[in-house]
C-alpha cells in the first residue's frame, strides 16, 4: 500500500518536510518542502546539484533528484510540524548508484536473494561540548575514569531526557543512556532493527543529538577523536543475520553458528580495506592507533582479531546469537557502515572463510602472544589504499568505491597540504 504524504501531513499536523539524504562524506543534505508541495515532490523527488555536496559529480551533470521513502518518516520529537524523510538519489531516470542509501540496499538485496536478512544496532558514542569546540561542555566532568558517572549524567539530565523521550515517542524502544569513558561523553542505546531501518535512525539520531544539544546551547560531535588526552567516539555495530524468523548465527551453546564463523571470517579477510569506511576520515586513526587515554584504555581496536566477550579486540561475540564490530567510529556513514560489513560478510559465506582461532588475550597487554595476525592501517591513506587493492569490495559494493576513493584521496591530499602547528614548533629551528 503505498504512503500518501500529502494525507499523513493533514493526519498530523505536519507543515514541511525535510528531504534529506546522507553524502559520501556522511553529511546529511536536505531541502524543507511544504506540505502544499510533497505530492509533487513525493512522485519526481526534490532537486538537487550533486556536485555541490560530496558525490562524485560535476557542475555539467544533469539535476539529481532526492525521492522521499515514505516509510522512513520521523516527525521531529522537538518540532512536530517537521517531518523527516530518507531520501533516495535519482539522476536521469536511474538511481545514482554512487549514492551511501543505494548502496546499501543493493546489499541488502544480495542478502535476500540468499533467504537472509541483515539486523544492526548501533552504539553512537558523542560528546557535549563548548559552541565553540574548545573543551568539554561540563567544567566539573573531571574524573580520570568517568565512565558511568552518576553526578556528571545527571548534570546534563534535561538533554539526555529529552533525547530518550523523543526515541521513546518514536517507537525505537531506548533502553539505557550513560556516561562514556571519556569526559564530556554520552551514549544512548536503542533496540536493534533491520539494517535499512537502523541506517535510517542512525542518520536521524546523529541530527537528532546536535539539533538537542543546539536547543541547549551546547554542541554535540561524533568527531573519532576530538580530545587527544580522552577515549574517542566508537561507533559500535552489533549484527545478526537472518532467515525469516530464524537467528542464522544462533548454532550450538554459546557459539555462533558455522555461518556466523564464516561471516565474521569474510570481515576478517577485508578488515584493512573496510577501514577505510568504516573509519573515513584523517582524525579516524587518532582513535584506532591511539595511545592510552586519562581512563587507562582506548575501548578501540588495533589488530584484526575477533574473540568472546572481551572488549580489546575487533570483533567480540558477547553472546551466541551476534557478534559486535568494534572497528568503526562516530564520523562512519550511517549506510556504508553496515553495506561494507554486509557485502565482506556475504563474501566470508559465499567463500566459506576461517576467521582464524578465537584469541581470548588481552590485546592491550598481551599482544605479542596474538601471532601473526593483520594489523588496521596507520592512516587514511594506508586505508584507502588497501581499499584499492582489495579484490572483494569493489566489486561488491560497485560504483561506490572509487567514487568514494576519488573524493577520499582529495582530501587526504588537502590535509598532507596543512602545516600545522606541531611541525613549526618541533622542526623550525632544524
Amino acid at each position: 500500500m503505498t504512503i500518501d504524504l500529502a494525507d499523513v501531513a493533514r493526519a498530523k499536523g505536519i507543515k514541511y518536510f525535510l528531504i534529506s539524504y546522507t553524502d559520501l562524506f556522511g553529511t546529511q543534505r536536505a531541502k524543507l518542502v511544504p506540505a502544499a508541495a510533497i505530492g509533487a515532490m513525493q512522485k519526481t523527488g526534490a532537486g538537487f546539484a550533486g556536485f555541490a555536496t560530496w558525490l562524485d559529480m560535476s557542475p555539467a551533470d544533469s539535476d539529481m533528484f532526492a525521492k522521499p521513502d515514505p516509510a522512513s518518516l520521523i516527525q521531529l520529537p522537538w518540532k512536530p510540524e517537521v517531518g523527516w524523510l530518507a531520501a533516495d538519489l535519482w539522476m536521469n531516470d536511474a538511481p545514482v548508484e554512487a549514492s551511501p542509501r543505494h548502496a546499501l540496499k543493493t546489499q541488502i538485496a544480495r542478502a535476500a536473494e540468499q533467504g537472509l536478512t541483515m539486523k544492526t544496532g548501533v552504539e553512537c558514542e558523542y560528546f557535549l561540548i563548548q559552541q565553540d569546540g574548545t573543551a568539554i561542555a561540563d567544567a566539573a566532568d573531571t574524573q580520570a575514569k568517568p565512565c558511568y558517572d552518576q553526578q556528571a549524567l545527571m548534570r546534563r539530565y534535561d538533554i539526555i531526557t529529552e533525547i530518550c523521550d523523543a526515541m521513546l515517542q518514536l517507537g525505537w524502544n531506548p533502553y539505557q543512556n550513560d556516561h562514556e569513558d571519556a569526559n564530556g561523553q554520552f551514549e544512548m542505546n536503542w533496540e536493534y532493527d533491520e539494517a535499512l531501518v537502523t541506517a535510517d535512525r542512525h542518520a536521524f539520531f546523529k541530527f537528532m543529538v546536535k539539533s538537542i544539544a543546539e536547543k541547549h546551547w551546547l554542541r554535540a560531535t561524533f568527531m573519532p577523536k576530538p580530545f587527544a588526552h580522552l577515549t574517542g567516539n566508537g561507533c559500535h555495530m552489533h549484527v545478526s543475520l537472518w532467515r525469516g524468523d530464524t537467528n542464522a548465527f544462533v548454532g550450538d551453546g554459546t557459539a555462533l553458528s558455522p555461518l556466523g564463523l564464516s561471516f565474521i571470517g569474510g570481515l576478517i579477510h577485508s578488515a584493512p580495506a573496510m577501514a577505510a569506511i568504516t573509519n573515513p576520515t584523517v582524525n579516524s586513526y587518532k582513535r584506532i592507533n591511539a595511545p592510552r587515554t586519562l581512563s587507562g584504555a582506548t575501548w578501540s581496536p588495533n589488530s584484526v582479531t575477533w574473540t568472546g566477550n572481551n572488549r580489546t579486540h575487533m570483533i567480540r561475540v558477547p553472546e551466541g546469537d551476534r557478534f559486535e564490530l568494534r572497528l568503526a567510529d562516530g564520523s562512519a556513514n550511517p549506510y556504508l557502515l553496515p553495506a561494507v560489513a554486509l557485502a565482506a560478510g556475504l563474501d566470508g559465506i559465499a567463500n566459506d572463510r576461517d576467521p582464524g582461532p578465537r584469541l581470548d588475550i588481552n590485546m592491550y597487554t598481551e599482544a605479542d602472544k596474538a601471532g601473526d595476525v593483520k594489523k588496521l592501517p596507520l592512516n587514511l591513506l594506508d586505508a584507502l589504499r588497501a581499499l584499492e587493492a582489495c579484490p572483494v569490495l569493489p566489486a561488491a559494493l560497485g560504483p561506490v568505491v572509487p567514487a568514494y576513493l576519488k573524493l577520499k584521496h582529495a582530501e587526504w591530499r588537502d590535509y598532507k597540504a596543512h602545516l600545522s602547528e606541531w611541525e613549526r614548533v618541533n622542526t623550525l629551528d632544524c
